[in-house]
């Protein structure tokens, strides 16, 4: 059967994506990293979740712990203040981590290229997003060309929602049957969402845009 990883952070945004892979035929190898971000322990927990949903048996854990060593962001760094309601007022938030998305697609493609995988699945997302330079599919298309050098495999890096509005990725994770109450994306909290980081404000974009109530709980009632 044909494969593909998915690189599944326990958000929205990286479900919906594993899931579209599922629905064009893949067998699914589940990545997940876990990298001293603040809620790291209920990413994982939704990762697990979201794998075991989607009939997952070949799954990795990768410690990337170097990323919080290296610091310099709101997500890994307490010291820094996570940004609130401030969506789109900065050019580069505080919680843009430097470079993560090409760290954990080189290290998928690593996986990948072992696995004997086809595709690596990536829940990107630039028109709804928070500015990040490495969610643009400048970006993708230059990694997924770098990674085919480097490893001799013809990959293919699939973004399917980077184009996508947070209202028409919440649309298609019910078509989809995708359980969003299974799903994180507060940057703060990790028991009760925060309701005003940026992570908070798209997600509840997409379920506002759908008609539709968010299954987890937030600090603020909306």
């Amino acid at each position: 059967m044909r494969k593909a990883l998915c690189i599944i952070s326990g958000g929205m945004d990286s479900a919906v994506a594993a899931s579209i892979a599922k629905s064009e035929g893949y067998e699914i190898v589940a990545l997940h990293f876990d990298y001293g971000q603040r809620t790291m322990d209920k990413e994982r927990e939704c990762f697990e979740k979201i794998a075991s949903s989607l009939g997952v048996v070949d799954k990795f854990i990768i410690d990337a712990s170097f990323i919080a060593n290296v610091g310099g962001n709101a997500l890994t760094d307490t010291n820094i203040k996570i940004p609130k309601n401030s969506l789109g007022s900065e050019p580069l938030p505080a919680t843009y981590v430097a470079f993560r998305n090409g760290v954990f697609l080189s290290i998928a493609a690593s996986i990948a290229q072992v696995k004997q995988c086809e595709a690596i699945y990536i829940g990107l997302v630039e028109v709804d997003g928070s500015g990040y330079p490495d969610c643009r599919i400048e970006f993708l298309e230059a990694m997924n060309r770098a990674v085919n050098l480097g490893t001799g495999c013809e990959l293919a890096f699939r973004a399917p929602l980077i184009g996508l509005s947070k209202d028409q990725i919440v649309s298609t994770a019910y078509e989809l049957g995708v359980d969003l109450a299974n799903t994180w994306s507060c940057y703060e909290n990790g028991d009760i969402a925060c309701g005003e980081c940026d992570s908070c404000l798209l997600r509840l974009k997409g379920f506002k845009g759908n008609g539709k109530t968010d299954p987890i709980e937030y600090k603020i009632k909306f």
